[in-house]
């Protein structure tokens, strides 16, 4: 279950715990491969786009694409810290269609490692509005979501 909150109108936190060790969530979240298995909003989407320059300074880029209506939500930024398995932050930027970047806001990312389990705790911050607010949170629901069936995915290959 996902633990959301929201502190003020441009910020949201989202909490949630998973069966699996703190390197394995990290990596799952930086590993372009496996980031195309499972990083989606909504779960009949796809991701044919994940591109990862895990350091500072680097950048990454991540495209989620509805297949029926043919729609594709891209976002990107720059990576401002990199402590793996535990923290990542970077700039979080949607592409415009006509290719220009739009808002850009901060997410960090914090894997508490609790034994085999990890805790992802997610905020996201500096977003536009209210109503960017709550989409943004409605989307990250969907993230985590789809990290979840990933992994139970991944359980059911391994057993």
């Amino acid at each position: 279950m996902t633990e959301t909150t929201k502190p003020n109108e441009t910020s949201l936190r989202l909490q949630r715990t998973y069966d699996a060790p703190a390197e394995d969530v990290f990596d799952a979240w930086t590993n372009p491969e496996v980031l195309r298995r499972w990083w989606r909003a909504n779960p009949a989407w796809i991701t044919p786009i994940a591109e990862v320059d895990l350091r500072v300074g680097g950048r990454y880029r991540i495209s989620m694409e509805d297949p029926e209506s043919g729609k594709k939500f891209t976002a990107g930024g720059e990576y401002s810290e990199v402590s793996r398995p535990t923290r990542l932050v970077y700039s979080w930027q949607w592409e415009q269609e006509d290719g220009e970047l739009g808002h850009s806001s901060t997410v960090a990312v914090d894997f508490r490692a609790e034994g085999e389990q990890t805790t992802v705790v997610l905020e996201h911050t500096g977003l536009e509005s209210l109503e960017s607010r709550d989409s943004h949170g409605q989307g990250w629901e969907g993230v985590l979501e789809a990290f979840q069936t990933h992994l139970n995915e991944r359980a059911a290959q391994t057993s």
